[in-house]
C-alpha cells in the first residue's frame, strides 16, 4: 500500500515576517543617495564659485580705488594693504631746553610755634580768626585777671613799709653819725644802724622783684603771638581753665611766608648745585600738584644739607616759596622740578619720535617722495614731551611720531593729521538716525552691487568698477536719507559738487551715461 505524500514548498520564515534582504533595500535607496550626494556637490559648487566671483569683483574694486586720484576719496581709507603706511609727523627745530631734576618732596612751614598760657586761668575771650594770618605781639586770648592784680596790689603795699622804714633808718643813721663825730653816742650804736639801713634796702629791693614778677604774671593773662604766621584751629573754649601743663596749648601759628620745601635729589647734581650756589646765581625750583601737570609756586633753593643719606645716595635741598596767596600749606606733598641748566637754541624732537634699536636711538625722516629713512641719534635733557638730540638730522626735517610700529628703511607712508579730531571723518555727528541712516544707505548699495554683480554673472559678463561704483552710489542716492550720499566719496570733489546741483533725473541720466561708458548693462537700473 502506497502513500502519496504531497509535497509543500517551503517558504522561508523571514518572507512570511515581511522582512527585505539588504540587497533589494540596498538597490532601492541607491538612486535616492547619489541624488542627494549630487544636490550637496551642486550647491558647494555654486558656493564656491559666488565666493570667488566675490573676491575677484572685491581686489579689481581694490585696485581701482588705489589706482583712483586721491582727490576722488574711493577706496579704503589708507589705500590698499601694500601701499603707503600711514603716520604723523611732526618738524623737528631749535628751541630751548631746561636741564631739570624731577623729584618729590614735602612743604614745611619755617617756624611753628604752640601758644600756650602761661599763667593758670579761666579762658575769657578769644581774639582771633581761625586761618587767618597774625602778627608778632598780636593779642590772641585773654585770661581772667583778678587774683594777678590783688597780688601785685599786696606786694605793692610790703613794698611801700619797707620802702618807710628804709627811709626812718636812713635818717637815723645820719643823726647818729652827726653824734658819733661828738662823741656823743658810742660807735657801737653807730654800727648797728648801719647794718640795719642796709637790711632795710635788702628788703625793698626783694619786694621791688616780687612786686616785678606779679606784675609779671598779670601780663601773662594776655596771650600774645610769639612769630608771625598763619593761626590754625583754636584748642581751647572760651570758659575753660586754662593752664602751661596744657599739651595742645591755645592754638598753633604755623609761618608760611615765606614757607619752604624740602626734597632730595641724586648725588651726581651735588656739584653743580653747590656751584650756583656760590656764586649766589638763583636757581629756580617749580613746584606742582601731586599729578605734576598743574604749577603751583615758583621759588628759589636756599640751602643744602651738610651730608648725603648713603642709603638713597641723595642730597636734601631746602627750596624757600613767598607763598603770598597762602597756596601753600605745611606737609603738602607737591612734585617738584628743580631746573639745573639752560640749553640755549638746541635742536629738538618730540620724545615720542625717537625710537631705540641695535643701532641705538634713532628717529625716522619722512623724505620728500614719502618715503622714510633711520637717523641715529643721541637722545640728551628733555622738557615736557620734547627732548634735546644731537646727529645727523636738520631742523624742519619731518619726524615721525605714531605710526613706527610697521615701518622699515624705505617704506613709504602717508601723513596723516597727529590729532584724532582733525582726521578725515572725525567730525561726522554722533547720533543713533545718523547711524541708522549710514546702515540703510549701506544696505541699499550692497544690495544694488549685489544685483548688478548677478545679473552680469547671468550675462556671461564682468561688471566694471566704475559700473558697481555708480550702481551703490545710484542706491545710496536713493536712500532719502539727510546724510551725504556715498556716491560723493567715489567722484572727485567738483564732480560732486555739480551732482549736488542736478535734479534726480538728471543725475539718474548721468550715472546711466558713465555706465554704458564702463561697459555695464544697459539695463541696469537707475538711481530715482
Amino acid at each position: 500500500m502506497h502513500h502519496h505524500h504531497t509535497k509543500t514548498r517551503a517558504v522561508p520564515s523571514a518572507r512570511r515576517s515581511g522582512f527585505v534582504p539588504p540587497r533589494r533595500v540596498f538597490g532601492r535607496t541607491l538612486p535616492w543617495v547619489l541624488a542627494a550626494i549630487a544636490l550637496l556637490a551642486a550647491g558647494l559648487g555654486v558656493w564656491w564659485w559666488k565666493s570667488h566671483e566675490a573676491a575677484q569683483a572685491g581686489s579689481e574694486a581694490d585696485r581701482t580705488a588705489a589706482s583712483a586720484p586721491a582727490g576722488a576719496g574711493g577706496g579704503r581709507r589708507f589705500g590698499g594693504a601694500k601701499t603707503a603706511q600711514p603716520v604723523s609727523v611732526q618738524t623737528a627745530r631749535r628751541q630751548d631746553i631746561h636741564v631739570s631734576i624731577n623729584a618729590i618732596g614735602a612743604m614745611a612751614a619755617s617756624n611753628t610755634a604752640t601758644v600756650h598760657a602761661q599763667v593758670s586761668g579761666v579762658l575769657q575771650s578769644l581774639n582771633f580768626k581761625e586761618g587767618q594770618q597774625v602778627r608778632a605781639g598780636q593779642l590772641l586770648a585773654q585770661i581772667d585777671t583778678r587774683a594777678f592784680q590783688a597780688t601785685v596790689g599786696q606786694v605793692e603795699g610790703t613794698l611801700a613799709r619797707d620802702k618807710a622804714q628804709l627811709d626812718n633808718a636812713r635818717i637815723d643813721l645820719t643823726r647818729y653819725r652827726d653824734l658819733l663825730a661828738k662823741d656823743a653816742v658810742p660807735k657801737q650804736q653807730f654800727d648797728t644802724q648801719e647794718a640795719l639801713v642796709r637790711q632795710l634796702e635788702g628788703t625793698v629791693k626783694s619786694d621791688q622783684g616780687t612786686l616785678d614778677s606779679a606784675r609779671l604774671q598779670l601780663s601773662y593773662t594776655r596771650v600774645t603771638a610769639p612769630i608771625s604766621g598763619r593761626a590754625g584751629l583754636k584748642q581751647a573754649d572760651l570758659g575753660n581753665v586754662v593752664q602751661p601743663s596744657d599739651v595742645n596749648g591755645i592754638v598753633i601759628i604755623t609761618q608760611t611766608r615765606p614757607i619752604a620745601l624740602v626734597f632730595a635729589v641724586p648725588s651726581a647734581n651735588v656739584p653743580l648745585i653747590t656751584a650756583r650756589l656760590r656764586t649766589d646765581q638763583p636757581i629756580p625750583v617749580e613746584a606742582f600738584d601731586r599729578s605734576g601737570k598743574t604749577p603751583l609756586a615758583t621759588g628759589r633753593v636756599a640751602t643744602v644739607d651738610n651730608a648725603i643719606d648713603a642709603s638713597t645716595d641723595t642730597l636734601k635741598v631746602k627750596a624757600l616759596f613767598d607763598n603770598r596767596d597762602d597756596a601753600l600749606f605745611p606737609n603738602q606733598a607737591v612734585s617738584v622740578s628743580l631746573q639745573l641748566d639752560t640749553l640755549k637754541d638746541t635742536l629738538a624732537v618730540p620724545q615720542a619720535a625717537v625710537l631705540r634699536g641695535a643701532q641705538g636711538f634713532y628717529v625716522y625722516v619722512v623724505n620728500a617722495d614719502s618715503s622714510v629713512s633711520t637717523r641715529v641719534v643721541k637722545p640728551g635733557a628733555t622738557e615736557g614731551d620734547w627732548m634735546a638730540v644731537e646727529g645727523a638730522l636738520q631742523p624742519g626735517e619731518k619726524v615721525v611720531i605714531d605710526g613706527v610700529d610697521r615701518l622699515r628703511e624705505g617704506a613709504k607712508v602717508e601723513v596723516i593729521a597727529s590729532d584724532p579730531n582733525q582726521r578725515a571723518g572725525a567730525n561726522a555727528p554722533p547720533g543713533g538716525s545718523r547711524r541708522g541712516a549710514r546702515g540703510a544707505a549701506g544696505a541699499a548699495s550692497g544690495a544694488a552691487s549685489g544685483v548688478a554683480r548677478w545679473n552680469s554673472v547671468a550675462s556671461g559678463t564682468r561688471p566694471s568698477p566704475l559700473a558697481s561704483g555708480a550702481a551703490a552710489s545710484a542706491a545710496s542716492d536713493s536712500s532719502g536719507t539727510a546724510e551725504q550720499p556715498r556716491w560723493m566719496d567715489r567722484v572727485p570733489p567738483d564732480v560732486a559738487e555739480k551732482l549736488k546741483a542736478m535734479t534726480p533725473d538728471e543725475r539718474r541720466a548721468w550715472f546711466q551715461k558713465r555706465r554704458a561708458e564702463g561697459g555695464a548693462r544697459p539695463g541696469a537700473s537707475a538711481p530715482n
